[in-house]
């Protein structure tokens, strides 16, 4: 009979060595079989990262030289609430994959307890009695066909997405700074234009009246004079809407009350820098959210797993002992022991389809994730390759309109000469001052689309992260993690 039981035995421990669960395999990709992206074919514009260049680092805003953007930036992670978001649901992942880690070792209790009865002969008893009793129990589940295994994997898989969704929040609310700073910039740069556009419409409008008051200019160019000055006053009034959205959605972007914050009056320094760019192959494992969605396939397919483990019974060993005695004198005695020991098995005959059917959810749950997977590499691939030729295109047009507005500032200096001398009407000049302040402000709003083009392109491709920098299963189980101090680092801890 003893025999009989360690076969038993050791055909439980022998088969917690099956793998039911598939083992999981990253899905195959369709990466582009240049080794650059399109718009750096031919191209000295934009330079290929080295291996040893990491493409971007940690503190990508750096790379602008703006020391206000700098101290703007450092903020995100310590008061940006969406952040903060992120980090709890880490969190909560991280526990409940603590919680099923426990599930692979056994549950130990007891339940001491002192009972006194008294029962009259008429119920059958012998008058008064007292129970004394300290039970011990345990129990335990071998993990049968990988079961908690797969959980587990499953678990881990499911934290790795939150700390990739950190970073990617990170990333997302970072270049949303930066984009609002350097659009803020913009619009002070446009004022600045504006303002000194007013101060040459006032001189020229001084310049018609005193040309009215000596008979030599109309009425007519006097009401044009002023209406020039008060449409530009009109205008740069407007900026101030623009300017304090911009202010306030900083602000909110950095976890402070709008009331109390602002930022001073400033401009756009240079046009972007040049952005070292990584190859079509690396940009897979540069993207927080593109690993955030593998880590997800890999989780769909724990699920799997575990809709197949479903089919197989389960097995529980329970065992307890203990001392029971009616006398707490003889409480401790070898008399008052008690044990019992033996397993549990579990096993779903019929259910009419229902774990089949579980089954084929899963798997399709599976191809959706695989498919969401696949379109966003593609995604990815068509966002870098966006933002390198929005960046040619407009540094092209760039220099285009340079050109255009010296051509008018020279023309309106001939304007005004002729119109001095009285060989020209007005209204050629009120059109050759609009055309140049339209071209004014037209270089100016390039430069700013610019700027937001190079922060696009540097969230293409990844902002300098790396998929490397995801915590491994005992990273996540290290007990600093559960600060919440700590785990908005979790994600990035190899890219500074």
């Amino acid at each position: 009979m003893r025999q009989t039981k360690y076969l038993f035995l050791i055909s439980v421990f022998c088969t917690g060595c099956v793998q039911v669960a598939p083992k999981y395999q990253k899905p195959a990709l369709i990466v582009p079989p240049a080794p650059k992206f399109q718009e750096l074919t031919g191209s000295d514009e934009w330079k290929t990262a080295a291996p040893a260049d990491a493409v971007l680092k940690g503190k990508w805003w750096e790379v602008f030289g703006d020391p206000l953007l700098n101290k703007l930036e450092e903020q995100v992670d310590v008061g940006n609430y969406n952040v903060r978001q992120i980090e709890a649901q880490f969190r909560q992942a991280r526990a409940l994959l603590l919680v099923n880690s426990a599930a692979l070792y056994p549950t130990i209790g007891t339940t001491p307890s002192i009972s006194q009865t008294d029962r009259g002969t008429n119920a059958g008893g012998r008058g008064f009695g007292s129970s004394f009793n300290t039970p011990f129990s345990a129990s335990w589940e071998p993990d049968l066909w990988g079961r908690l295994h797969t959980i587990i994997e499953g678990n881990t898989a499911n934290a790795q997405v939150f700390a990739a969704d950190i970073e990617n929040i990170r990333l997302s609310v970072h270049a949303s700074v930066a984009i609002s700073y350097f659009s803020l910039l913009a619009n002070d740069m446009q004022l600045e234009l504006l303002n000194s556009t007013i101060d040459a419409y006032q001189k020229f409008l001084t310049l018609t009246m005193n040309r009215f008051n000596g008979g030599v200019a109309s009425k007519v160019d006097v009401t044009l004079a002023q209406t020039q000055v008060y449409n530009t006053q009109a205008q740069a009034t407007d900026l101030a809407v623009q300017r304090n959205q911009l202010e306030h959605a900083i602000a909110v972007l950095l976890g402070q009350n709008p009331a109390g914050f602002s930022i001073p009056r400033g401009k756009i320094a240079a046009p972007p820098p040049p952005i070292p760019v990584a190859l079509p192959s690396q940009l897979l494992e540069r993207r927080p959210d593109i690993a955030a969605q593998e880590r997800l396939v890999a989780a769909a397919n724990a699920n799997i797993g575990l809709a197949k483990i479903a089919f197989y019974p389960s097995i529980t060993l329970n065992a307890s002992t203990g001392l029971s005695s009616g006398s707490l004198l003889s409480l401790l005695s070898w008399a008052s022991r008690t044990w019992s020991a033996g397993p549990n098995a579990s096993q779903t005959l019929f259910d009419f389809g229902r774990r089949d059917a579980q089954l084929l959810q899963v798997q399709a749950a599976y191809d959706s994730t695989v498919a969401t997977y696949r379109q966003l590499v593609l995604t990815s691939f068509q966002q870098v390759e966006d933002n390198l030729s929005t960046l040619r295109v407009l540094a092209h047009e760039s220099e285009i309109q340079d050109k255009a507005v010296a051509s008018a500032e020279q023309s309106l200096a001939l304007e005004t000469e002729r119109y001095k001398a009285g060989t020209d009407s007005y209204l050629n000049v009120i059109t050759t001052q609009t055309i140049t302040l339209a071209g004014e402000r037209a270089a100016v709003t390039l430069l700013g689309r610019r700027m937001t083009a190079a922060i696009n392109l540097i969230l293409a491709l990844g902002g300098g992260w790396d998929a490397s920098s995801l915590p491994t299963l005992q990273q996540i189980k290290d007990p600093a993690l559960a600060d919440p101090a700590n785990t908005y680092k979790v994600a990035q801890t190899q890219t500074h």
